[in-house]
């Protein structure tokens, strides 16, 4: 028996089909929105859900992919120690560790609290790399500025003050909303962007960590 949750990035014109097939493999679509704001072309975030067996859910996972544009081959890594923002620096004012990938400087953050969700019959703890983690991107843009989005994993009474924080820092708020459908304790999901001087966000990023109940490194 298998768990598997996730999402994927669709074009407008990709989600019924997808959508459809999905449905017909047997995997749940648990949420559809936006993370981001005035991307060129417009993506959807599709969050899908299955348990089962492996083999099986892969099949129509991939079966629903194949109808898309998103190419099965891996993508190449360029991952290196100096991206041109000051990492070091940047892990100082987070509290956190993070780490580059693909030219991006990444965190995931655990929640200090235990999710759970209801399979079948059956209530399981749900693991931060399942997608209940908090994730922040870095991407370099010009000297000493980057861009950054993710989201962060919020409890109802976070999400308040979170959104208070990153606006009183610049950041923009693109999309709160669920990704799951029973978990407990409820969670809500809230997208941001910025692009700015890098320490800077990465204040402003700190100041709404502070506002969330997540394991300390």
């Amino acid at each position: 028996m298998t768990v598997v949750m996730g999402d994927l990035v669709l074009a407008e014109n990709e989600v019924t089909p997808v959508l459809s097939k999905l449905q017909q493999g047997g995997v749940e679509t648990t949420a559809l929105h936006n993370h981001v704001l005035n991307e060129s072309p417009r993506v959807m975030y599709m969050h899908i859900h299955a348990m089962g067996d492996a083999v099986t859910i892969a099949k129509a996972i991939h079966d629903a992919l194949a109808l898309i544009k998103t190419p099965f081959a891996a993508a190449s890594s360029t991952a290196t120690a100096e991206i041109g923002i000051d990492t070091k620096q940047i892990d100082q004012i987070m509290g956190q560790s993070g780490r580059v990938n693909g030219g991006v400087y990444q965190f995931s953050i655990a929640r200090a609290d235990e999710i759970t969700d209801v399979m079948g019959d059956h209530k399981m703890a749900i693991p931060p790399a399942m997608g209940l983690a908090e994730a922040i991107n870095f991407q370099p843009t010009v000297t000493g500025k980057a861009a950054i989005t993710g989201d962060f994993v919020l409890l109802a009474s976070e999400v308040t003050p979170v959104m208070k924080a990153l606006r009183e820092n610049g950041i923009d708020v693109t999309a709160v909303h669920s990704h799951m459908l029973t978990e407990n304790p409820r969670l809500f999901f809230m997208h941001f962007w910025a692009n700015d001087d890098a320490l800077k966000l990465a204040r402003g990023l700190r100041a709404a960590l502070d506002s969330v109940n997540v394991r300390k490194q």
